[in-house]
């Protein structure tokens, strides 16, 4: 709006053309307005901006202690506007055509305060007691800056320094020995503490390294011997199919000598046993025969008789054959099988020839006792039977 002026947060607004009249009854040529705008009436009135900003004031001054020890010291002042109307109107009065006045006035009046203060005291407790000095500092002056209306936030000590003298290096030369002195110490208990445990890490190292090496061997030996155990695992592997190979082969050489004996058993000693037999039948048959014959030259009553039973023996042994006709009789070796069959019903024969023999004799006996009796051979034979 055409006339309505608003001051920044960090500004005082001083609208000139009129008065105002503060709390305690004093009469300002100018109207104050902070926070907030106002309507300033067109060539009537007249607006103007104070700042309330925080600033900022250097001092660098030569001062002399109490002990006559020059001294260059260095500070900073942080000061501003105080916010009441009564500082506004104070720092309005003296710098509002001129603010930047502000800094240099203020540096001004903190340089004397600061000469003052310094030759009061001694090098040793300005040193010491720099709070101190600013606290002091501050209170000398804080008369002063009211009265224009501004309002010191803090100071600041940046530096003390004797110039060329040497006072402050020759007050701090024992305190630099003992803190050099006590560094050397806490050095020295570094260096040692590091050496210690440089050694005890060498050593850590070292045993670590043993271990390592052992356990290393350990599973190399493990290793080798695995490796070994898996190069002989073939040979011991085919030792062991040898000698199962040799065991079957051994079984297979006990089968075929029993198979081989069986075999001479039924072709050689088999056929013998059948020969021998046969023989030993024939013989024994001759020989019955012989017998028979002498036996009925000798015995006329006994010569029908035992015609009659020669005579039945191929009827007899054509009977045994009958016999084997439908027999399942299953003949292992050929012709010697046959030949023992054959030999066996011989057998047979030759028993039954001998059974009659003996009874023949036994009959050819009661015979001969009827005979010497005066009986009948009928007579006789039928009482025997």
């Amino acid at each position: 709006m055409f006339g309505y002026r608003v001051p920044a947060p960090s500004q005082a607004m001083l609208i000139s053309g009129g008065k105002q009249r503060t709390a305690d009854g004093t009469t300002l040529p100018f109207r104050i307005v902070v926070g907030h705008g106002a309507f300033v009436l067109p060539v009537f009135r007249k607006a103007s901006f104070l700042t309330l900003a925080m600033r900022e004031s250097v001092v660098n001054e030569e001062c002399v202690s109490q002990q006559g020890i020059a001294l260059r010291v260095s500070a900073v002042i942080a000061f501003k506007v105080g916010s009441d109307q009564a500082s506004i109107a104070a720092a309005a009065q003296r710098f509002l055509d001129n603010q930047p006045q502000m800094d240099e006035l203020t540096g001004q009046i903190f340089s004397g305060h600061l000469r003052s203060i310094i030759g009061s005291m001694t090098v040793e407790a300005i040193i010491r007691e720099r709070q101190t000095l600013a606290e002091n500092v501050l209170e000398a002056s804080k008369v002063e800056m009211a009265s224009l209306g501004l309002i010191v936030d803090s100071l600041q000590i940046k530096s003390i320094d004797d110039k060329d003298s040497g006072y402050i290096d020759a007050l701090s030369a024992p305190q630099r020995a003992a803190v050099n002195q006590a560094a050397q110490i806490a050095q020295a208990v570094a260096d040692q503490a590091a050496a210690q445990a440089r050694q005890e890490s060498d050593r850590n190292q070292a045993e670590y390294a043993r271990q390592t090496a052992i356990a290393r061997a350990q599973y190399q030996a493990e290793i080798d011997r695995a490796q070994q155990e898996a190069g002989q695992a073939g040979p011991l592997a085919a030792a062991q199919a040898q000698q199962a190979v040799l065991a079957e082969q051994a079984k297979v050489a006990a089968r075929n000598a029993e198979l081989r004996e069986a075999q001479l058993q039924a072709e050689v000693v088999k056929p013998a046993q059948a020969e021998a037999e046969r023989v030993r039948i024939a013989a024994e048959a001759q020989a019955a025969a012989t017998r028979l014959a002498a036996e009925a030259a000798a015995t006329s009553n006994r010569i029908a008789l035992d015609q009659a039973i020669i005579n039945q023996l191929p009827e007899l042994v054509r009977a045994a054959a009958q016999g084997l006709q439908g027999a399942n009789v299953t003949v292992l070796n050929g012709a010697e099988g046959i030949n023992e069959t054959v030999a066996s019903m011989a057998a047979q024969g030759s028993a039954i020839l001998r059974t009659v023999l003996d009874g023949l004799n036994n009959r050819g006996d009661v015979a001969d006792r009827a005979s010497a009796n005066g009986r009948p051979v009928a007579e006789r034979v039928q009482l025997e039977g």
